[in-house]
């Protein structure tokens, strides 16, 4: 990658050894990690650290950034909003961006959603349904207190979000100190009978609150990806046992699988749905759970203690709100659907000149995801060695990739060019034949 003539600003010099002093970074054991890349600037589906080095942003930022960064649509209008509302508590008020975004977000989301809460990460957005899916039925005296999840699921971060994962490093020191969860297999090809007799005997014993699952793909464990049909009758067993369905879109939504929603591919429809990341474009943090009236209407009631007692400082940020309005616009542009096509039009070729080579033992494409197994020989631990030599590859000839294990996926950016995702698939052509 040839290096930007861009010069830093003297106050971002020496953000590394600056960094070092202070920060503590995700998922990091800052003893043995490779020190942090300081980044001074964005635009498109590029970033540029602070010696001028571009990167190729080919994971979208943690999948939160569809629209390129910097992007100028979305700037204008967080900026149009800060002169006007920056900010205002959302208990016992209320303001024309939520409404408007609540009225635009129902016109495209399944069918049945009508209820926002607003929050400010996936994790959140989780933890609140989550917490509605039991408090609903302590409400009507009814004791249903677990929940079911898939196996290698990933919810979040919080308590009830990290319970709901299957994960089981992240969440081991917690172990005793989270609610009940009950996991079933994946209804990969091959496996659905197997995931659906596992779903059936739990929700016969009348315990469980929900479901909940990552729709047709299941990101941190992978990109495994897994059939509508099969979910479709997974939802069914669970509305013959009044089990409320929860579509955790985090990662999925905003059209990562081709369709606003992966749900959108469903007969069946959830009872909730947990939307964050591309809500915003990646600029500013916030979160939606969306629920049925049913669920609305299980809280609605004249004794007080039956409402639902959660909020976040900043619900419903007026100035976030504008971001993800800006960027529900972008989404529904004729350009960007048909970038949507396009990716996947390139993914898919990829796939099939890579699939055989003996090194490749699958790949996976859904939407704008491809995600591309390496074969190697034994078990590879989530941050293993083999795992950090393809990421340093990666960085090293500037794109940006997290492989999870021997798994990497690419998840770019709607505005990526060709030539920049011709650029990715040579790099991992490349580290396909070279990292042992």
């Amino acid at each position: 990658m040839r290096k930007s003539e861009q010069i830093p600003p003297l106050g971002v010099r020496g953000l590394v050894a600056r960094d070092k002093q202070f920060l503590w970074h995700p998922y990091t054991q800052h003893k043995t990690a490779t020190p942090p890349i300081g980044i001074v600037k964005g635009q498109g589906a590029l970033l540029w650290d602070e010696d001028g080095k571009q990167y190729i942003d080919a994971i979208a930022s943690w999948w939160v950034n569809p629209y390129g960064h910097s992007n100028k649509y979305v700037a204008d209008a967080i900026y149009k909003q800060l002169t006007s509302l920056e900010h205002v508590l959302f208990g016992g008020f209320t303001h024309e961006p939520a409404v408007l975004l609540a009225e635009r977000l129902t016109e495209i989301l399944p069918s049945g959603q009508r209820r926002l809460f607003f929050s400010d990460n996936g994790s959140t957005a989780v933890e609140i349904a989550l917490k509605v899916a039991l408090q609903y039925f302590y409400n009507k005296g009814e004791k249903r207190t677990k929940i079911i999840a898939f196996e290698n699921a990933f919810h979040g971060d919080t308590f009830a979000a990290m319970a709901a994962s299957g994960i089981s490093f992240f969440t081991e020191a917690f172990r005793g100190s989270l609610i009940e969860v009950e996991r079933i297999p994946v209804p990969i090809e091959g496996n659905e009978q197997e995931s659906f007799d596992a779903l059936s005997k739990l929700a016969a014993t009348g315990e469980y609150a929900a479901f909940i699952f990552e729709p047709l793909v299941q990101g941190a464990a992978g990109m495994v990806m897994y059939s509508p049909e099969a979910l479709d009758e997974l939802m069914g067993i669970c509305k013959s046992s009044t089990i409320f369905t929860i579509a955790d879109e985090v990662m999925t939504g905003f059209g990562k699988t081709g369709k606003n929603f992966a749900c959108d591919y469903l007969a069946q429809q959830p009872d909730m749905m947990c939307l964050s990341k591309a809500l915003t474009g990646g600029t500013i943090p916030m979160a939606i759970t969306t629920f049925t009236q049913e669920l609305f209407e299980g809280f609605y009631d004249d004794d007080v203690n039956k409402a639902l007692f959660h909020g976040h400082t900043f619900t419903a940020n007026p100035t976030g709100c504008a971001a993800a309005l800006a960027s529900l616009d972008l989404l529904q542009t004729d350009e960007m659907q048909d970038n949507l096509v396009r990716i996947n039009k390139k993914h898919l070729a990829f796939k099939q000149e890579i699939e055989n080579h003996p090194r490749v033992r699958t790949v996976r494409v859904l939407g704008v995801i491809l995600a591309l197994e390496i074969t190697r020989e034994g078990n590879e631990d989530y941050y293993g060695d083999f795992r950090n030599r393809l990421y340093d590859f990666f960085i090293k000839h500037g794109v940006i990739l997290r492989p999870v294990g021997n798994i990497v996926y690419i998840l770019p950016p709607y505005i990526m060019s060709n030539e920049l995702l011709e650029k990715v698939y040579d790099v991992v052509r490349q580290a396909v034949e070279e990292v042992r």
